[in-house]
C-alpha cells in the first residue's frame, strides 16, 4: 500500500493503471475511518483491480462556526483500516494540493441541494460537490463509493456525475450500525458515554415510524408527530430537521410508500448527527 500527496502523481498512476487494463475503485473520506467506511473499501476491493482510498478533510464543505479544526484526524488508525480492508493507495493531499492559491472554481447542483442539510448548512454542498469532482478528475475511477448514511450527499452526487456525463459508476452502500442501532459515524467521537446513549433516540425514531408503516399508517402527518414525540423524550436532544421525503426527488411528500425517506439531523449536545430509512425496506 502506498500513500499519495500530489495531484499529479495521483493522476499519473491512474492513467498509467486504465493504460494498462486495469479498473479502479475509489472511497472518498474525511478519514477517521469506522466499519461503515471498511464496508465501502471491501466493496470496492471486490469492483476494481486498484483501490483507491482518498482521506481529505474538506474545508469548503464547512461552514463558520463549524467543527473544521475539531474533526477528528488520526492517519496512522486510517493506514490500518485500509490495509486490513486491501487497499492499494491512500491519496491523501494537503489542502494546498486540492485548493492552490487563486482557487476560484465550484460545482453547483441546484434544486437537490436545496432542502434537509441544504438549508440547515448554506454552502455544504457547494463544496461537497466541488471537491467530489475533483477527487473523480484526478483518481479517474470506473466505480465510486458512498454511505447512504449521507442520503442527499449520495442523491447530490448521482445528479452532479449524470449531469455532467461523468465516466463513473457511483455506488450507493447500506448504512452500518452498532449493535444498539446506533449509525456510525465519525462524528461519534464527540459523544460522552451519556450523549451516546442519548443519541440512540435517532434510530429509535426510526424504528417507529418503519413499524407504523408497516402497520397500514400511511399519513405522514401522523408518522411525523409519533417520531417527534421519541426524539422529544430524550432530554439531551435538539431537533434540526425531521423530513419525509420522495426518495428520488427529495421533494415532500404528504402520504407515504415504500420510496418515502424519512430524514433526521438530530443535535446531541453540541453534537449534530443525521440517519435516515426508506419506510419501505427492511
Amino acid at each position: 500500500m502506498q500513500t499519495i500527496e500530489s495531484v499529479v502523481a495521483m493522476q499519473n498512476l491512474s492513467r498509467a493503471a486504465h493504460r494498462s487494463g486495469r479498473t479502479i475503485a475509489l472511497v472518498p473520506t474525511m478519514g477517521f475511518l469506522h466499519d461503515g467506511h471498511a464496508s465501502l473499501l471491501r466493496e470496492g476491493r471486490r469492483r476494481g483491480d486498484l483501490l483507491v482510498l482518498s482521506i481529505f478533510v474538506n474545508p469548503t464543505q464547512f461552514g463558520v462556526g463549524e467543527d473544521f479544526e475539531a474533526y477528528p484526524r488520526d492517519l496512522a488508525r486510517d493506514r490500518a483500516v485500509a490495509e486490513g480492508a486491501g487497499v492499494d493507495v491512500i491519496f491523501a493531499p494537503p489542502a494546498g494540493e486540492m485548493y492552490p492559491a487563486g482557487y476560484q472554481t465550484y460545482v453547483d447542483v441546484e434544486r437537490l441541494t436545496l432542502p434537509l442539510c441544504g438549508a440547515s448548512r448554506p454552502g455544504h454542498f457547494r463544496g461537497v460537490t466541488t471537491v467530489v469532482s475533483k477527487l473523480l478528475n484526478i483518481v479517474q475511477p470506473d466505480v465510486a463509493l458512498f454511505g447512504a448514511k449521507d442520503y442527499q450527499q449520495l442523491a447530490v452526487i448521482r445528479r452532479m456525475v449524470a449531469d455532467l456525463n461523468m465516466p463513473v459508476e457511483v455506488v450507493g452502500m447500506p448504512i452500518v450500525r452498532e449493535v444498539d442501532g446506533l449509525a456510525l459515524s465519525s462524528r461519534n467521537a464527540y459523544l460522552s458515554p451519556e450523549q451516546r446513549q442519548s443519541a440512540l433516540c435517532l434510530s429509535r425514531s426510526l424504528r417507529t415510524a418503519k413499524a407504523l408503516y408497516r402497520s397500514g399508517e400511511r399519513n405522514v402527518a401522523t408518522v411525523r408527530e409519533r417520531v417527534t414525540a421519541v426524539i422529544a423524550a430524550e432530554p439531551a436532544a435538539a431537533v434540526d430537521y425531521i423530513e419525509f421525503r420522495n426518495g428520488d426527488s427529495l421533494e415532500e411528500v404528504a402520504v407515504a410508500d415504500d420510496r418515502t425517506l424519512l430524514a433526521l439531523a438530530v443535535k446531541i449536545g453540541t453534537t449534530r448527527l443525521i440517519d435516515n430509512c426508506l419506510l419501505g425496506e427492511e
